[in-house]
């Protein structure tokens, strides 16, 4: 399954009334921390979508992969609400968020749909309305976004959310139309996102938070190690209610607040590893989308053209190779001539659609939460969250 000067970089000042956040000079309007933490996100979900045939032979990669889904969408997720902060449904955020989220939304609900009929012979399907494999995230980022205003407004916003997350776990009538399921169940972390400030994002480069991170990931990893054999994995993927995976209602409740935590403890060790300097991945941050929309036609198509069958993949030589693999087609796919290629449907420009109205606020410092917090590296010099 997908992810920005949509906000301000960590350091920068905020307003006293903890509003939106303040003007940046253009060299400080984009923070190689977050492109770092994105590009290493993105890999992981690449890798972790390639050990899927394989977890169910192997206890380590079964457990990899728990470890994997728990923290790598929430801190998307987290992120995404973080550039959200400043967005305030004006019309050049809005046709940002069209651009950059709603139409790479729509190209590749179909075109996902399409390669999936050409390649496994199953009948052509296409709704807009049930997003399927990787779209769910664009869908939902769309939908958070929308209602990014009324969350800085309301009293506890948190905890509400937490609160609706719970409730839509236990309950088996919400379909998949719009993804609704994991909208509501991945709704906290973005709202979580949506109230932090730089400062937090500062507190974890703390030397002493980085140092407790390691035991951390490891405690992570022995836990995934031992829930493989105890625990549906289902729940990571916070698409069911928990009647849809055999259990009483009242373990909807009490897993979503416990792996709300977990995955909550385990994305900020992530990100308190992640580098805040430059390095030879920080630009490749910036294509994070195209990864994460590209890779879905490689990993559906290895299970529907047979890729895995054979003995080699079920060896530790043959796991360690595709694990490597999807580590460079991640990165490949991040370059930027990929980028070149398929901006088009990723970044389209939209003037033709939209009135070009008057934008007296719209200063060239001023960091907005209007672009697509999925938008990859975008030509104003915003960061995206995915």
């Amino acid at each position: 399954m997908p992810p920005t000067s949509l906000g301000t970089a960590p350091g920068a000042t905020t307003p006293a009334d903890g509003t939106a956040p303040a003007a940046e000079p253009p060299a400080a309007a984009r923070d190689p921390f977050f492109d770092n933490a994105k590009f290493l996100a993105i890999v992981l979900v690449v890798v972790g979508h390639s050990w899927e045939a394989l977890r169910d032979d192997n206890r380590v990669l079964a457990a990899g992969y728990l470890l994997l889904y728990a923290f790598h969408m929430p801190a998307f997720t987290l992120i995404s609400g973080y550039f959200s902060r400043s967005f305030r449904h004006e019309p050049r955020q809005l046709k940002r968020l069209v651009g950059s989220v709603l139409v790479p939304y729509a190209v590749f609900e179909i075109a996902l749909n399409v390669f999936r009929a050409w390649a496994d012979g199953e009948e052509l399907k296409i709704s807009l309305l049930h997003p399927w494999y990787l779209t769910w995230f664009l869908m939902a980022l769309f939908i958070w976004r929308l209602t990014a205003p009324l969350w800085q407004q309301v009293r506890h916003p948190f905890l509400l959310s937490t609160a609706i997350a719970a409730l839509a776990s236990i309950d088996p009538w919400i379909g998949p139309d719009l993804g609704l399921q994991r909208v509501l169940q991945f709704l906290p972390f973005f709202v979580l996102g949506l109230r932090m400030r730089p400062e937090h994002f500062t507190r974890l480069r703390d030397r002493r938070v980085r140092i407790a991170a390691v035991p951390l990931l490891a405690g992570g990893a022995l836990v995934a190690y031992w829930a493989v054999l105890r625990m549906n994995p289902d729940w990571f993927y916070r698409r069911d209610a928990a009647q849809d995976l055999n259990a009483p209602w009242w373990a909807g409740v009490s897993m979503t607040v416990g792996m709300l935590v977990c995955s909550l403890v385990l994305s900020f060790a992530f990100l308190a590893l992640v580098p805040s300097r430059h390095t030879w991945f920080t630009a490749l941050g910036a294509g994070t989308l195209y990864a994460y929309l590209l890779h879905g036609f490689l990993a559906k198509g290895a299970h529907f053209w047979g890729w895995y069958d054979n003995d080699f993949s079920g060896t530790v030589l043959g796991a360690v190779t595709i694990s490597a693999l999807a580590a460079v087609l991640a990165v490949v796919l991040t370059t930027a001539p990929v980028r070149r290629v398929f901006r088009c449907v990723m970044e389209p420009k939209l003037d033709w659609l939209f009135h070009d109205p008057a934008r007296p606020s719209d200063a060239p410092n001023t960091p907005s939460g209007g672009g697509s917090s999925t938008s990859p590296g975008r030509r104003d010099g915003e960061q995206s969250a995915l």
